[in-house]
C-alpha cells in the first residue's frame, strides 16, 4: 500500500540525525497544522539546494563554484592543510579564529562497521592535495571518537612515509571546566599533553 502524503513525509524527516519516529511525527504536524507556508519554502529551498551545491575541488566542502570562499582566498596560509571530518567541524574550527590555512573536509570517517573505508572517503584525493608542493603541515583534527582515533591513524600511515609533516590537535579540559566534572579519559590526556610554562 501507498504511504499517505504525510506518512511519507514523516519518514523523509526520519533521515535527520536524531529525528526518531515520535519527533519526526510531531514536525510533520506542526508543518502541515501551523507553518504550511514555512514548510513550502523548507522543500523549495532544500529542491534549490540539490541543483546548486556540491564539492569544492581543492577541499571537498560544499560550494556552488568550483572553488569555496576558503580555497579561492589569497589571505590564507597554503602551507597548512587542516583535515576535519565534517563542513561543520570546519565551521567550528574557524569560529576559534586561530587557523587561517587551509582545510580538506572527509565528508565521513573510517567506521568498517559502517562499510566506509578508505576508498569510500576518497583518501586518495587528499594524498594528492597534500602532496601539492604547498603544503608543508597536514594537522588532523578528526573527532576523539574510534572511528576518529583509526581515521588519524591511517592518515598518518599514508602520510609520513611521503614526507609530509603531520600533526594532530591536541585533546584534555576544557576551558572553564572543573576537573571534578571532566572524565578521567581526557584528563588523564590532558596529563600526557601537559606543556612546559614560560618563566
Amino acid at each position: 500500500m501507498t504511504p499517505t502524503g504525510l506518512e511519507a513525509l514523516i519518514e523523509a524527516l526520519r533521515c535527520l540525525p536524531g529525528v526518531g519516529p515520535k519527533s519526526a511525527q510531531r514536525m510533520a504536524y506542526h508543518l502541515m497544522q501551523r507553518e504550511r507556508k514555512a514548510a513550502r519554502v523548507l522543500g523549495e529551498s532544500l529542491l534549490h539546494a540539490l541543483d546548486v551545491v556540491r564539492h569544492c575541488q581543492r577541499c571537498n566542502t560544499f560550494t556552488e563554484g568550483d572553488l569555496c570562499e576558503r580555497c579561492s582566498s589569497a589571505h590564507r596560509d597554503r602551507e597548512l592543510l587542516c583535515v576535519v571530518e565534517t563542513p561543520v567541524d570546519m565551521n567550528m574550527m574557524e569560529q576559534t579564529l586561530s587557523y587561517k590555512g587551509l582545510y580538506y573536509v572527509l565528508m565521513g570517517r573510517i567506521s568498517p562497521l559502517d562499510g566506509i573505508g578508505p576508498r569510500e572517503l576518497g583518501l586518495d584525493r587528499l594524498v594528492a592535495r597534500a602532496l601539492d608542493g604547498e603544503v608543508r603541515e597536514v594537522i588532523l583534527a578528526t573527532n576523539f571518537t574510534n572511528e576518529g582515533e583509526a581515521t588519524a591513524h591511517y592518515l598518518t600511515a599514508m602520510l609520513l612515509p611521503k614526507g609530509v609533516s603531520v600533526t594532530r590537535i591536541a585533546r584534555g579540559v576544557p576551558v572553564g571546566g572543573e576537573l571534578e566534572y571532566v572524565d578521567s579519559g581526557t584528563l588523564a590526556q590532558a596529563m600526557r599533553e601537559r606543556r612546559v610554562l614560560p618563566e
